[in-house]
């Protein structure tokens, strides 16, 4: 018997059994221990959900499973058993053998782990053709009809296109074709919907099911998304500084979790937890009108052709209070920030703030404006300068604008570190040294430190864990509440929008769906798109209203 054959008629075995597994990683002469002591099972069509915060052990853990650990890392101790049998001390050419036939893996980020010099179906092709011995034209009949199977409209020519001519959604359905070729035994999900708008990750998710339910094939599922892991796993496993800290069926954990570390984490998200504010009225004066707005840009290729991406918007934002956009991936959400910002010029429309119509404001007088309305990004890791001091990245606006002398700069950054909770030790360093929280907490303070009236935030905590995603919520409000700040807040996470927002505007295609106060459009919405945005938030079933933290 081969021994693919053995692996596959081992009936009575889980799919997968960790025993004692440990990974070490290698810097220099010294070798540090990340994950210890892991053990865990699971069985044909199950889904068990590796939980937690980054750098707790979950990706390093699966990543062991399927043998692509870095080149520094490696098993100390334990067995990894696949089917029943220890693959753990397996050559790379021997994991060849199962990897795709028997496990495979999903990855995270869609636009990275697809070749972009290959179409499509040469992509789908090539897993197929390694792995069976049949001709071209048999090998493309089932590479279209994999595409079909996950939802891919006109197959033959998604064949035919590169990545980059794909959505983020349609890349990921393209990964998962991928995975599920072969049927494999086991998929490893890591972070697979993370990168995707809530509607397309409900879709994907969907689809994961449907194939598990139909195939029998289990998934480990690695993600810090505890709503997902919640509505969509059998079993949870919540990990912390490289171990479990306890595992069990999701609703066992839901209900009673038995770590304090599980209950924080647990307590920390928002559809667990749906908490929405007491809506803030402010003072009533608007402080942000926009009215009408439009934004187009030129087609490439296309000679004379615009796109619009912004069409005939109008909303407005009372002083004291926070504003959510929220809608999918293109649905002209950012592109209206960048406009309240002064990025770029309205194509029709204009835009009001504090009474100044900022639509044609140029040179000079637009860049003093900046200073009444600022930005924070995304990703804190690549806002922020690496080769400067903290002290520096905060000061650097105060002397763009020629504020204030040297000993008062030095005050106003050593203040803005006090009210962003960050020690004034941490000034000298760089942001390397920082976490992503931290980072977050710099980027805030940069923006605040100019005393703007306006602080747009652009997806601002939807790179961080939920623990320190609570905190940077927290200390947002706080900041409201002491300095009378007006938000715009950009977000595709509605549960967030929820808990943050006092009135919200929802926008499809570049157009405004509807708008209003935060309560009303959740409780009551208006279009059929608003309310699939919100029936596809995750977790809802599990909601848990008393937890304590």
């Amino acid at each position: 018997m081969s021994l693919l054959a053995g692996l596959q008629n081992s009936a009575t075995a889980p799919v997968l059994a960790l025993e004692n597994v440990t990974i070490a990683y290698r810097s220099g002469e010294q070798e540090q221990t990340v994950v210890e002591g892991v053990s865990f099972v699971i069985h044909p069509g199950e889904v068990v959900a590796l939980v937690g915060e980054s750098g707790s052990g979950k990706t390093t853990t699966a990543q062991a499973v399927i043998g692509l650990l870095a080149e520094n890392g490696r098993l100390t101790r334990g067995a990894i058993r696949l089917n029943g049998t220890d693959i753990s001390g397996w050559s790379q050419k021997r994991l060849d053998g199962v990897r795709g036939a028997q496990i495979s893996l999903i990855p995270q980020d869609p636009t990275t782990s697809l070749n972009p010099v290959q179409t499509i179906g040469e992509q789908v092709d090539e897993v197929l053709r390694i792995h069976l011995r049949q001709d071209r034209r048999t090998t493309r009949e089932q590479t279209l009809a994999l595409l079909a199977r996950v939802g891919l409209t006109q197959p033959d020519l998604r064949a035919r296109q590169y990545p980059h001519e794909l959505s983020g959604g349609m890349k990921q359905r393209v990964l998962i074709a991928i995975a599920i070729a072969l049927k494999p035994a086991l998929i490893i999900a890591d972070e697979p919907t993370s990168a995707l708008d809530v509607t397309v990750q409900k879709r994907i998710l969907d689809l994961l099911d449907e194939l598990r339910r139909e195939n029998g094939t289990a998934v480990l599922f690695v993600t810090h998304d505890l709503a997902v892991a919640a509505e969509r796993a059998d079993r949870l496993l919540v990990f912390q500084d490289g171990a479990i800290q306890e595992q069990g069926p999701t609703l066992a954990v839901l209900d009673a979790p038995a770590s304090q570390y599980a209950r924080t984490l647990l307590a920390n998200v928002p559809s667990l937890n749906p908490t929405p504010r007491t809506p803030r009225t402010g003072s009533g004066e608007v402080i942000v009108s926009v009215e009408n707005l439009v934004q187009e840009f030129p087609l490439a290729g296309r000679k004379g052709e615009r796109f619009r991406a912004v069409d005939n918007v109008s909303f407005s934002v009372a002083r004291g209070t926070t504003h959510a956009i929220v809608g999918e991936s293109g649905s002209g959400k950012t592109t209206t920030a960048r406009s309240l910002l002064g990025f770029q010029p309205p194509a029709g429309g204009r835009i009001l703030i504090d009474g100044t119509d900022i639509t044609h404001l140029k040179g000079e007088a637009l860049r003093q404006f900046r200073q009444h309305v600022q930005l924070v990004y995304q990703n804190p890791f690549a806002s922020l300068d690496p080769s400067q001091r903290l002290f520096d990245i905060v000061e650097e606006p105060l002397r763009n604008f020629n504020r204030h002398t040297p000993a008062q700069r030095s005050q106003k950054v050593h203040e803005m570190f006090e009210r962003v909770a960050l020690p004034a030790s941490m000034l000298t360093r760089r942001p390397r040294e920082l976490s992503g929280g931290q980072r977050q907490r710099v980027a805030i303070a940069r923006a605040l430190v100019l005393e703007p009236q306006v602080l747009v935030l652009d997806e601002a905590v939807s790179a961080l864990d939920v623990t320190v995603q609570a905190q940077i919520l927290r200390l947002l409000a706080e900041l409201q509440e002491a300095l009378g700040l007006t938000y715009l807040f950009i977000s595709h996470d509605l549960a967030v929008v929820r808990q943050i927002a006092d009135t919200v505007s929802v926008l499809c295609h570049g157009k405004l769906i509807e708008s209003g106060p935060v309560e009303q459009i959740f409780s009551r919405p208006a279009n059929p798109y608003t309310r699939e945005l919100i029936e596809a938030i995750p977790g809802q079933q599990h909601r848990v209203f008393a937890r304590p933290s």
